[in-house]
């Protein structure tokens, strides 16, 4: 069992640091995600010039504000200076990130990620130079790269899961219900077949947001709010909570949407913490780690600390559920 460590891009603590503390607890892999403020990639080569062992992932990078072949290069120059150690995760974001942050439409984004993905696995691992004409998206006579990079993709509506079933190494779904995880990888599970690849060779790799404290309300509060600005600022996001909670996700979101933060991060229950997340004293926390490990669908957990934990709690869920990948 692997266990893997999405650090905070912001809070009272660096990155590399948090990176560097990760390696020495026994994490095999720290990913950086990536919305504003920060290039998960350049913090990425810092954290390799900073670690020895630790495997480093992007969770995620958009496939709208680079180019396939930017994104190709991007993943085989963070693999070579981090000596092979590299993973590298793509996803759509959001409508709001891509068109207000980038100002990019957020146009076809299953059909984009499809086509972007496709083309920098054949960046990375043609022989040949690469032709791509997509509908949404060509290349001509790009030189390829031989790298070894694995793709991960954090899919979430079945359509995007099948992207991940013909083309993917790894799945990182967010949001997704623990105890539905099997049930969704099915959609992956038979596209990959049908495009005569071994499903068990696709990694299943979720985000597994996390809050630990001697104060448990502290904890839960924090995913609580993780929880709560996922649903209220994403349709997918809603919708995939929706499959076990529809009636709490639609809530949430109405909420969040009118401007009641609280109100929305309060509408949370304990059981949607406990199927989206891990929270709680150190004791617990772990016990419920070690219970997802054991009975679900997931292979690569990647314990994810909320931005609303980052300050106070980052140091403490990191040490405290390290142990859970020796179990």
């Amino acid at each position: 069992m692997h266990l893997g460590l999405v650090i905070p891009r912001t809070g009272a603590h660096d990155p590399t640091d948090l990176a560097i503390d990760a390696e020495q607890q026994g994490y095999d892999s720290v990913w950086m995600g990536e919305l504003w403020g920060t290039s998960s990639v350049v913090k990425l080569a810092e954290i390799a010039a900073s670690t020895d062992e630790v495997e480093l992932g992007t969770a995620i990078v958009n496939v709208f504000s680079r180019t396939p072949a930017v994104l190709a290069m991007t993943a085989a120059t963070l693999d070579q200076v981090s000596d092979g150690r590299a993973s590298f995760g793509v996803g759509t974001s959001t409508p709001t990130a891509v068109e207000n942050i980038h100002g990019m439409e957020f146009e076809r984004p299953v059909r984009r990620s499809h086509e972007t993905i496709e083309i920098i696995t054949k960046i990375l691992r043609d022989d040949e130079p690469v032709d791509y004409d997509g509908e949404l998206l060509g290349v001509n006579g790009v030189p390829p790269i031989n790298a070894d990079v694995p793709i991960y993709h954090a899919a979430l509506g079945p359509a995007n899961r099948r992207v991940v079933g013909r083309l993917c190494d790894g799945w990182m779904p967010h949001n997704i219900p623990f105890s539905e995880l099997e049930n969704a990888f099915e959609v992956v599970e038979r596209t990959a077949r049908e495009a005569d690849r071994d499903p068990d060779e696709i990694t299943i790799a979720p985000y597994v947001p996390a809050a630990v404290s001697d104060d448990a309300e502290e904890a839960y509060d924090a995913v609580r709010g993780h929880i709560a600005y996922y649903v209220g600022s994403g349709k997918g996001y809603q919708n995939a909570v929706s499959t076990l909670f529809p009636d709490e996700a639609e809530r949430v979101a109405e909420a969040w949407q009118a401007g009641n933060r609280g109100e929305a991060t309060g509408l949370v229950t304990d059981e949607m913490v406990h199927e989206l997340g891990v929270a709680g004293t150190p004791e617990d926390a772990r016990e419920q780690l070690r219970e997802l490990i054991a009975e679900t669908a997931m292979d690569r957990p990647l314990v994810t600390i909320p931005e609303q934990a980052a300050d106070e709690l980052a140091t403490e869920t990191i040490d405290a559920l390290a142990p859970v990948s020796e179990a």
